[in-house]
């Protein structure tokens, strides 16, 4: 009796909104097809900036540069794993974000992936120096290892702003000149180059 009562509320709740409702599926549903069929709705797609903007890498020209210590994928095979670990003081830990170094071992320009407020502009004694940028999308990107900064905490950057030049790092002291590239998704670390569509 009691499971009727509650049946007959819903349906009466429900009456007065049955197409409002049809309507908000239909519109919601034709976003996602959108998306999908745009080949960018997967459940772990994260959305560009409010501007427009997509995420790029952080050097100017991305083909002038190697991937010094990749992204830690847990899916990879063994021999992948095993390439993607940073070893420190004699501990092994999956390496969170790509490495980029430039093929003649000098520095380069490390800029703005994406637009953004810098949350940490700073020096660390293992992690050379640092930034962290926080975008309107739910991602933050990470850039360490860097020789020098050109921004401060609390500035607002433009996607392409210099943030300063690779360096090298204590942790990652064996890759030499680099920069550590780092994307969290809500707080999550993901592979940039998942990311980052080829331009």
């Amino acid at each position: 009796m009691a499971a009727a009562a509650i049946i007959v509320t819903v349906l009466w709740l429900n009456a007065g909104t049955g197409d409002k409702n049809k309507s908000q599926d239909v519109a919601s549903s034709g976003i996602e097809n959108g998306a999908t069929a745009e080949g960018d709705a997967s459940p772990d797609a994260v959305p560009a900036a409010a501007n427009g903007e997509t995420l790029r890498w952080p050097v100017t020209n991305r083909d002038q540069l190697s991937v010094s210590l990749p992204f830690y994928d847990a899916n990879g095979s063994e021999d992948q794993k095993a390439a993607a670990m940073v070893q420190y003081e004699n501990q092994f830990t999956p390496h969170t974000a790509i490495d980029l170094a430039s093929k003649d071992g000098k520095a380069f320009d490390v800029k703005a992936a994406m637009s953004g407020k810098v949350m940490v502009a700073e020096q660390t004694p293992i992690n050379g120096y640092e930034v962290q940028i926080k975008h309107p999308n739910g991602l933050t990107t990470v850039y360490q290892s860097l020789s020098e900064l050109k921004v401060k905490t609390g500035d607002e950057v433009k996607q392409g702003d210099l943030l300063g030049a690779a360096g090298q790092s204590e942790m990652e002291k064996s890759e030499g000149v680099h920069v550590h590239f780092e994307v969290l998704s809500n707080g999550q670390s993901v592979d940039p180059s998942s990311l980052i569509k080829a331009e």
